[in-house]
């Protein structure tokens, strides 16, 4: 692995509040979002690791506190 494959990631978000990783050199894919944190890929999924703490789609969250 190169030190530009290691380094230059970013946490994207989509509208389900589901997050991956995404290489910082290319254009967001459609519906996805920057979070905001960028670094090493293994930083980036530390920190994915660590705030998606409940896996479930946003619209699951909000239709079972619904009921």
């Amino acid at each position: 692995m190169t030190e530009t494959d290691e380094n230059g990631y970013r946490v994207v978000r989509n509208d389900e509040e589901q997050y991956s990783i995404w290489r910082a050199d290319r254009e967001l894919p459609a519906g996805w979002q920057a979070e905001g944190t960028e670094g090493t890929r293994q930083e980036c999924l530390d920190h994915i690791a660590a705030v998606w703490t409940d896996m479930r789609p946003l619209s699951l969250r909000r239709r079972m506190a619904a009921s």
